[in-house]
């Protein structure tokens, strides 16, 4: 495990999510719910050992009143007690409406993980086009302007711009400050260039002009940083120097870099005997069968669930052996659901889990246990319990759930892991690799790991616990920051 950070920097998160989102009780009193989601989890890091002021969407009616009473940033504290600055940007409610639910989720998402069947979808019709001129660009100019308002609070402060959401804010703040140093991480896979055509000219233009405005951009994979490294090239003519990993355009030299996110060993050395977790555990150990396939996901349409659903019931037809005696259990947290394409897909999932059960159910044995719930200690019981992980995705920018579940299974289970996964270049080597498009391929992989010999699940396992351990979040944000570091030395 990385050691802790040596020293205290100034530095600005600028992220659409907050680490806290308000509410109103029953009573009418304001409530602090800690914020969810993988990024907030992952820089909670920064917060502890450094002066942070967190810049995000007020995304709550009651986060759009607490923006008005503070009229910019103001105290907070993590649930640790680990004090940050934050500041929420209001947005008029339309205008954020378009900005995630039209253009970031239901169009960025898509593309960046190749979703799009090109011959159907996208269609960039008027409402699109508003969408990104009318959702997109002034939510990201919102965040420009509180960025350069705290950056005029904190002039020495490194800015550390995240995700999707964010991809010409960069560019408007370098506009107005030449000097300021910034990184961008992207969260998600980036597309070879050809597939960014599936964006009119100018706004694939505009999403990687906006990102090159920064000097360090990070990704989770070489595989995605080699792709914008080509894409710059291509699509804007950039100067590439793919041995240093640097790109000059417009008269700016950013360093383009691969850090596989972490996660945290002793937050799931703690949850392991969290009394709520092992309530799920037992309940779960009562009703499992004999061997045990989990997936934990989104119902996200890059998860590819119903295809994992499918390749389960492929092995139930070919190996009537198994009948009984293997059962898989989808642990899936509701996504996007205002979103029509995540909605749509939702229902295709429980559509997928049904048939597999009318098929080759019988009394005593359910082949598919569906449970959606927004549920993370369900999801670590069932961490503790499985004999094969299935991570399937399409594509998936890194996917911690396989570094999790390593953490605290006690099966010494098998993982099953999609090619197209950004994880598969850290953990490949001591899984089963499946192409996510090969119901048939993955049907025989998950044989493969049912039927493993005992000594080598034990030697896959505890390796990839030992590469989690060793690789943990604190290497990632030091990382980083050493790059940061780094721009300011040069």
């Amino acid at each position: 495990m990385s050691e802790a950070p040596t020293h205290r920097r100034k530095l600005l998160v600028v992220f659409n999510r907050a680490p806290v989102a308000y509410t109103r009780d029953k009573g009418g009193d304001r409530v602090a719910k800690r914020g969810g989601g993988g990024v907030v989890t992952a820089l909670g890091g920064l917060l502890a050992h450094h002066d942070v002021t967190w810049v995000a969407s007020a995304m709550t009616e009651e986060d759009r009143v607490v923006a008005a009473e503070h009229r910019g940033p103001f105290d907070e504290e993590t649930a640790d007690g680990a004090p940050y600055r934050l500041r929420l940007v209001p947005h008029d409610q339309a205008v954020y409406d378009r900005f995630y639910n039209t253009f970031a989720n239901p169009t960025i998402w898509f593309l960046q993980h190749y979703l799009w069947g090109l011959g159907s979808a996208p269609d960039f019709d008027p409402a699109l086009h508003d969408a990104w001129s009318d959702g997109y660009v002034p939510v990201n100019e919102a965040f420009a302007r509180a960025t350069l308002e705290e950056l005029d609070r904190e002039p020495d402060a490194a800015v550390l711009f995240h995700d999707y959401h964010l991809y010409l804010a960069p560019r408007f703040v370098r506009e107005a400050r030449a000097d300021v140093v910034t990184s961008h991480f992207v969260h998600i896979p980036w597309p070879e260039p050809d597939y960014w055509h599936a964006l009119p000219k100018e706004l694939r233009v505009a999403v990687h002009e906006g990102l090159l405005a920064n000097d360090v951009v990070g990704f989770h994979t070489e595989r995605w940083r080699r792709a914008f490294l080509l894409a710059a090239e291509r699509l804007l003519g950039a100067r590439v120097d793919r041995e240093s990993g640097t790109v000059e355009h417009r008269g700016h030299t950013t360093r383009v870099v691969a850090r596989p996110i972490g996660v945290d060993p002793s937050e799931f050395d703690r949850l392991r005997e969290d009394p709520s977790v092992l309530e799920r555990e037992a309940d779960l150990a009562d009703r499992r069968p004999s061997q045990l396939v989990l997936r934990v996901d989104r119902t996200d349409p890059s998860k590819n669930i119903v295809r994992g659903f499918q390749a389960f019931a492929l092995l139930l037809e070919q190996h009537p052996e198994l009948h009984g005696e293997v059962g898989m259990i989808a642990l899936l947290a509701p996504s996007r659901q205002d979103i029509r394409e995540y909605a749509e897909y939702a229902a295709e999932v429980e559509t997928a889990a049904r048939e597999v059960n009318e098929r080759f159910g019988r009394d005593g044995w359910q082949p598919v246990e569906l449970d959606v719930a927004d549920d993370f200690l369900r999801s670590v019981a069932g961490y503790k319990q499985f004999d094969v992980l299935l991570v399937n995705a399409v594509f998936d920018g890194l996917n911690l759930v396989a570094k999790e579940a390593f953490l605290v299974n006690e099966r010494d289970g098998v993982l099953v892991l999609s090619e197209n996964a950004g994880v598969h270049e850290e953990l490949g080597e001591w899984a089963m690799t499946v192409n996510p498009l090969d119901v048939s391929g993955q049907a025989d992989a998950l044989y493969a790991a049912l039927t493993l010999e005992p000594a080598e699940r034990r030697r896959r396992a505890g390796t990839i616990r030992d590469h989690v351990r060793t690789h943990d979040i604190s290497e990632w944000i030091e990382a980083q920051l050493a790059d940061l570091d780094a721009v300011r030395s040069a």
